[in-house]
């Protein structure tokens, strides 16, 4: 059973920026897609960036250039890192995890992934 643990965030000024961590535990063999998606009080879910394994990357376009997924070389820790933060960025970030098939890794579809973590707010003050 594969198990997402969030950390980093927190009260950041706009313009500031902040990192994301997620340890991915119980990993197998395989493909693996990981991202992020966010979620703000009153609104609809939304995806922010995806990571595969083979190193591709998706974003949404409003964080495109700000934002970017890496993760180590263990691929058990996936990191988000913000830049440039607006208070529209503010909202509850969640890791997501699919494998060890990964068949739709794009950021409109992390909705699918069937491993979530329990989320880590962010909340950017102007």
């Amino acid at each position: 059973q594969v198990q997402l643990v969030e950390s980093g965030g927190g009260l950041v000024q706009a313009g500031g920026s902040t990192r994301l961590s997620c340890e991915i535990f119980g990993r197998t063999e395989g493909t693996y897609c990981v991202g992020w998606y966010r979620q703000a009080p009153g609104k609809e879910r939304e995806g922010v960036a995806t990571l595969e394994d083979n190193g591709r990357t998706t974003y949404r376009d409003s964080v495109k250039g700000r934002f970017t997924i890496s993760q180590d070389n263990t691929k058990n820790t996936v990191s988000l890192q913000m830049d440039n933060l607006t208070p529209e960025d503010t909202a509850t970030y969640y890791c997501a995890a699919e494998g060890p098939t990964c068949y739709y890794s794009d950021y409109d579809g992390i909705e699918l992934f069937r491993y979530k973590g329990q989320g880590t707010q962010v909340t950017v003050s102007s």
